[in-house]
């Protein structure tokens, strides 16, 4: 069976055009998935833009304001929460779990913490999508372009820990590795190894917490950065597609669940769980 994908955007998230929560657990239901979790949205960051258009294709470009600065959308929490109920009642073999992707809430934690206390929300992810840069923030594409690419990484891993220390709401780290998304091609090609010592500070203090670390499929899954998590004391992970649209729900997962299991974690009695830390390596 496979784990669940508790990392899931719909059209209700900002940038999912071509979202469908609808279609999405349609999805779910004729591959075997025993749940998803719809983590929609929630950023409060604004970053600049590079050439915005508003006839861009782009949407942080097309909806940037007249100074090239995007204002992500906030989420419709009302309507995304009508369609999770109409998800249920329309797929009740599918376990069904609301939650929100929570984008840099150490930074907005007045705004973070009212949404979340409405209580609605059964799965939450904390992650990091723009870091400072002088007085402004940028996406990490934009920053790449700023910083050599060594210093955009260990840049992104020294915030991690602030954001896990800086927020206690959300219960799942998602996407650690996601500045390699947009590694520069012109770069030499990506050494995990050589971020280590980063990579394992963050993790360290994740385990701290008491937190799970998501395994994100949304690109290349690099096996050191699971048995890092494992050796740093880490109790379990999650699984997420970060899929945007129904296609890629699940996506990988079968090679992610086999690196789980290498690295030491395994499924518990709850199919609708997180894989926990069962024996050492």
């Amino acid at each position: 069976m496979l784990p669940p994908d508790n990392h899931v955007h719909s059209e209700w998230s900002w940038d999912a055009s071509a979202g469908s929560m609808e279609r999405t657990c349609a999805r779910a239901v004729a591959i075997g998935l025993p749940s998803i979790a719809f983590t929609e949205h929630a950023d409060y960051t604004s970053w600049p833009v590079a050439n915005a258009l508003p006839d861009s294709d782009d949407i942080p470009n097309a909806l940037a304001d007249a100074d090239g600065v995007f204002t992500p959308p906030e989420l419709d929490v009302d309507g995304y929460l009508e369609s999770i109920e109409r998800c249920r009642g329309k797929f009740p073999e599918l376990h069904i779990l609301s939650g929100l992707e929570l984008g840099e809430p150490h930074w907005h934690s007045a705004a973070a913490s009212k949404l979340v206390q409405t209580g609605r929300f059964d799965r939450l992810l904390g992650s990091l999508h723009c870091l400072p840069s002088g007085q402004e923030f940028f996406d990490i594409a934009d920053l790449y372009r700023q910083l050599p690419a060594t210093d955009v990484v260990r840049e992104y891993l020294a915030e991690v820990p602030d954001l896990i220390e800086g927020f206690a709401e959300f219960s799942v780290l998602a996407h650690i590795d996601y500045p390699l998304r947009s590694w520069p091609q012109e770069a030499e090609p990506f050494d995990p190894e050589a971020f280590e010592g980063e990579f394992r500070q963050a993790l360290r203090v994740l385990a701290a917490s008491g937190r799970a670390l998501e395994i994100n499929t949304d690109g290349k899954l690099r096996p050191q950065i699971v048995k890092w998590w494992h050796d740093e004391g880490g109790a379990a992970v999650s699984f997420g597609s970060d899929a945007h649209e129904p296609d890629r729900v699940a996506n990988q997962f079968r090679e992610a669940s086999a690196m789980a299991e290498a690295s030491g974690f395994r499924p518990g009695h709850d199919p609708y769980g997180l894989w926990t830390r069962t024996r050492a390596l």
